[in-house]
C-alpha cells in the first residue's frame, strides 16, 4: 500500500511514517517503481503498535525496544513489564506533580476576588520571586 493509505490505517500523518522510517524504526516493505515508500500489512501492524505505544507516552527509545520485544517470539513478558513499569512510576511523577500545581492554583484562583480591583494573588504569586 503507499504511504498515504498506510496514514490512514494506521491513524498516523505521512510525516511521522516518513520520519519513522528515517529513523529505522518502521522500514516500509519496499519501493515502487517510481520510488515511493510502499508498507505491507505487518509494516502497518508495526505502525499500529508505534502509535499505540506513544499515546501511551512511550519515548522512540522505548518504542523501539518493545518493538523488537514484539517481534521477538522468544521474548520474557518480564522484559516488557519492566518497560511499562518504568512507565507507570513516571507517570505516577507527572500526576503527582500535576496534583500539586493543580492546588497551587486552585488556591489562588479561590482567593483572587475577580473584581475591578487591581489587587490579585494570581499576579502577586506569579511575580513572586522563590
Amino acid at each position: 500500500m503507499k504511504i498515504s493509505e498506510a496514514s490512514e490505517q494506521s491513524g498516523l500523518p505521512v510525516k511521522t511514517i516518513r520520519y519513522y522510517s528515517d529513523i529505522s524504526l518502521v522500514a516500509p516493505s519496499g519501493r515502487s517503481n517510481a520510488g515511493y515508500r510502499r508498507y505491507d500489512e505487518k509494516s502497518l501492524q508495526k505502525l499500529i503498535f508505534i502509535r499505540r505505544a506513544r499515546e501511551f507516552g512511550f519515548s522512540i527509545a522505548e518504542c523501539r525496544e518493545l518493538l523488537g520485544l514484539y517481534s521477538n517470539n522468544a521474548r520474557s513478558s518480564a522484559d516488557v513489564k519492566k518497560i511499562a513499569s518504568n512507565r507507570l512510576e513516571d507517570i505516577c511523577k507527572k500526576q503527582g506533580e500535576l496534583q500539586c500545581l493543580y492546588d497551587e492554583l486552585s488556591h489562588l484562583v479561590q482567593n483572587c476576588r475577580g473584581d475591578d480591583r487591581p489587587d490579585c494573588p494570581i499576579i502577586s504569586n506569579l511575580a513572586d520571586i522563590k
